[in-house]
């Protein structure tokens, strides 16, 4: 069963219609957890930075043994490591996914490994690389890789690093650059490539998709979209394919992109470093502003402790209605959760200390999760106001409330309560008791305090409900 160990609870305003942000503890232990992501079913797949994959399960338990593990290959620290997984959309009959990595010399490496066809919760330990791409410096690595609705699959690549794109490569597309000459691959460098890892091209493990806008250019034919400085986390809205991408920013801006779908195939170009955000940053030599797509949505860079924006994902699932029709994403360094409707307004949370927010991850199901790089907890991401409601109509009752000394749990008799946790609206769990299995349960409250508290109960069907206590 999986407990319920931190509920934050933060209240957000959109219209009118309120949720209260909660942060659902899911797995514990995880080590700099950098991806999320599922392969189709039940399972969550968390990609740790220094080389392994692990196996979350449904029920908030861990594989013991990792799903894959690359630490051998990889170089880790600072921006690098293992940082990208991709599950092909015919997994479930291939059994391919791909990985994103910096090798030992640091380099960009994209890799297509497959699981093991005696056990899905281990991967066959060698794997066949796709693309290596040199790598000048050792930040700005972009890490995401992502199947689109088009079946290729899209690789987002940093400016190559050091700051200010001293190379001039996110808008750079000649192979003759100077510096692009004695190291062709870097010619990917800033930019959103998509390839098709379903055909091949004459000596390559991939091939080109057709529409690519540079696709009859030799040496560029993988690249979709140019003017990207560390798109750090980008996804595709399941339901209706338009792309989000969170580009991390130099001094200025943070800022969020969005191409609606279907998704063109001219050549974008997201205007780094001609532009940082909206703002010009250096425009020298650059083309003009209306030929550039600029972010439907940017923050000041280090205002209220921000320092990275991390992209997340447009909620698709069906369990919180309050979150339907708006991204939700966060800063690596301020700890907030943040929400954009379709209105292009953004509601900030306050901050859930101590995690670090360095991805997010979509089930099965398109419920959100979250990692706290520091915590190396996954949180799911719910909306706690619906938890009076959803406690009482699955037939479950707390009462009196207010109360003084004692309350009473009252549970549906075909699905009984069998544990309480309370907790104090810090999200610091007080107590925890295991219940009698019956309709009916007494909780004493003499040790608690005269305020509000947080009642979680877990039910003989493993599911958790819960709802708000008064103590007078």
């Amino acid at each position: 069963m999986k407990t319920l160990l931190l509920f934050f609870f933060i209240l957000l305003s959109f219209f009118g219609h309120s949720q209260t942000i909660a942060l659902q503890s899911f797995g514990i232990g995880f080590s700099s957890p950098v991806e999320i992501t599922n392969a189709g079913d039940s399972r969550l797949f968390v990609v740790q930075k220094g080389g392994l994959i692990r196996i979350l399960n449904a029920n908030g338990t861990v594989n013991s043994t990792p799903f894959l593990n690359l630490s051998t290959i990889i170089s880790s620290g600072g921006e690098r490591g293992l940082l990208g997984l991709a599950f092909h959309p015919n997994y479930a009959t291939n059994g391919y996914f791909f990985v994103n990595y910096t090798n030992t010399a640091g380099d960009t490496v994209i890799a297509r490994y497959s699981v093991n066809s005696g056990n899905p919760d281990v991967a066959n330990a060698t794997g066949t690389i796709l693309m290596t791409i040199s790598q000048p410096y050792s930040n700005h690595n972009g890490g995401s890789i992502k199947f689109g609705p088009d079946g290729f699959l899209y690789i987002g690549m940093g400016d190559g690093g050091s700051g200010g794109d001293p190379q001039g490569y996110s808008q750079n597309l000649s192979l003759t650059n100077s510096n692009v000459a004695s190291n062709p691959s870097r010619i990917y460098l800033g930019k959103m490539l998509r390839i098709d890892v379903n055909t091949t091209a004459p000596g390559l493990n991939y091939g080109f998709p057709s529409t690519n806008p540079y696709v009859n250019e030799a040496g560029k034919q993988e690249i979709w979209a140019i003017g990207l400085r560390n798109p750090w986390k980008f996804s595709f809205n399941r339901l209706n394919g338009d792309l989000w991408i969170a580009d991390v920013g130099q001094n200025a801006f943070e800022e969020l992109n969005k191409i609606a779908s279907p998704l063109p195939n001219t050549g974008i170009n997201f205007g780094w470093k001609c532009y940082e955000g909206n703002a010009t940053y250096n425009a020298t030599g650059c083309n003009p502003a209306n030929t550039m797509t600029f972010p439907i949505y940017q923050y000041p860079l280090y205002s209220n402790n921000t320092c990275s924006i991390t992209g997340g994902y447009f909620y698709t699932g069906s369990t919180y209605p309050n979150f339907q029709n708006k991204y939700i994403f966060s800063d690596y360094c301020d700890n907030r959760i943040r929400i954009i409707d379709n209105n292009g307004v953004v509601s900030n949370s306050a901050t859930f200390p101590n995690n670090a927010f360095a991805t997010f991850g979509e089930d099965m199901n398109g419920e959100l999760y979250v990692a706290g790089i520091t915590s190396g907890t996954i949180f799911k991401i719910i909306d706690s106001s619906l938890s009076t409601s959803e406690f009482e109509n699955n037939g479950f009752s707390l009462y009196p409330n207010p109360t003084k000394g004692s309350f009473n749990i009252k549970s549906n008799t075909s699905n009984l309560a069998t544990k309480i946790d309370v907790f104090d609206l810090t999200g610091k769990l007080l107590f925890s008791k295991k219940l009698d299995a019956n309709p009916e349960n007494s909780i004493d409250t003499n040790l608690l305090s005269k305020g509000m508290y947080f009642v979680s109960i877990e039910t003989t069907d493993g599911t958790n409900f819960s709802t708000k206590l008064v103590v007078e």
